[in-house]
């Protein structure tokens, strides 16, 4: 019964140790944690190499099962006509998903994340910036002026990324939404198509890229959790280490915690590496879903800078597959897409 429990409890390792660990840690064990040297996760393979294959044969397996129920016809010629049809709800979720997460920024003071106060950004204009974003998110979720609000709404990426260097290289899925709605506009089931409101007209070269818009938001998607894997669990791997001896995540996974920590970042990082590639992206979507609300549940974690995460969930998950994702391109047949 033991080992049952621990191999169950393995599939639930990415949704306890995915919490972005600069929400769920104190400041001042975050700052030690920054500035002291931090081990390194590989090194927990030495000791524990039989573990270590063991889960990724098992890993493997998964892999491998998920592939061929991609590759079944029938579940595929059953599933393709429902799921061709979601395509078209994924630009409005995605604008939704901007004008809520831009919302909450004004809202609460932060930006992408509670790292990130507004006041480190904008200074005495804290206030201003405040009022923009609210107006800003109201605007998008209506889908009113989708377009001059992405603008400059990178631009303040591109802020934010002065200030806080490669830092902000964490937060690429937001960028990648902004670029999305740059180049295609509110779309449908939104305020200015219903009042017949001409948008900015969009220069030639933003009509050229359109065909890019869901191909460049699903790799900014995918770089942002490798990057976050790379960050929190690689170059400053105490970060997640002391996530996993603070909550107490041994009692739940009976491993060293530096395994735990190489788990997770293994497993996030290639999350990252489909999600990139673009291979088994619907899969992948549903199972950060999951991950993303165990973890909300088990943290007590803050809602508002995980909207982009879940949102971004959901629009992949109803686009599917573009004909720049890997899986797209090579199992493509007749005039049909891979499911899931």
């Amino acid at each position: 019964m033991p080992s049952i429990l621990i191999f169950l409890s393995a599939f639930f390792l990415p949704s306890l140790v995915f919490a972005h660990e600069v929400y769920v840690l104190p400041l001042d064990v975050i700052q030690a944690a920054m500035a002291n040297p931090s081990p390194d996760p590989f090194s927990a393979i030495a000791g524990n190499e039989l573990k270590f294959f063991f889960w990724a044969f098992v890993g493997f397996v998964v892999v491998s099962t998920i592939a061929a129920a991609t590759f079944f016809g029938a579940m595929e010629k059953r599933m393709l006509p429902t799921l061709m049809r979601l395509k078209r709800y994924a630009l409005p979720l995605a604008r939704l998903t901007a004008g809520l997460s831009t919302l909450s920024f004004g809202l609460m003071g932060a930006l992408y994340g509670t790292e990130i106060p507004f006041d480190s950004l904008f200074g005495g204009v804290t206030m201003l910036m405040q009022i923009f974003f609210v107006i800003a998110g109201a605007a998008l979720t209506l889908g009113i002026f989708t377009r001059p609000f992405a603008l400059l709404l990178a631009l303040v990426y591109a802020w934010a990324g002065y200030i806080y260097g490669w830092y902000i290289f964490t937060y690429t899925d937001h960028i990648g939404l902004y670029i999305l709605l740059l180049l295609l506009g509110s779309g449908g089931y939104s305020l200015s198509r219903a009042l017949h409101i001409n948008e900015m007209n969009a220069p030639r070269i933003i009509e050229h890229l359109r065909p890019l818009a869901f191909p460049i938001l699903r790799i900014l998607f995918g770089f942002g959790i490798m990057f976050a894997s790379i960050y929190a669990k690689y170059m400053y791997s105490a970060l997640a280490l002391n996530v996993v001896t603070m909550y107490s995540l041994t009692t739940y996974f009976p491993f060293d915690p530096l395994f735990v920590v190489l788990g997770a970042l293994i497993i996030e990082f290639l999350a990252g590496v489909l999600f990139m590639l673009g291979i088994a992206v619907r899969w992948s979507s549903l199972f950060l879903l999951f991950w993303l609300s165990l973890s909300l549940i088990y943290f007590q974690e803050d809602v508002w800078p995980h909207i982009i995460l879940f949102g971004l969930c959901g629009v992949v998950f109803l686009h599917g597959y573009d004909k720049f994702s890997l899986e797209g391109r090579l199992l493509r047949r007749r005039d049909s897409e891979p499911v899931l």
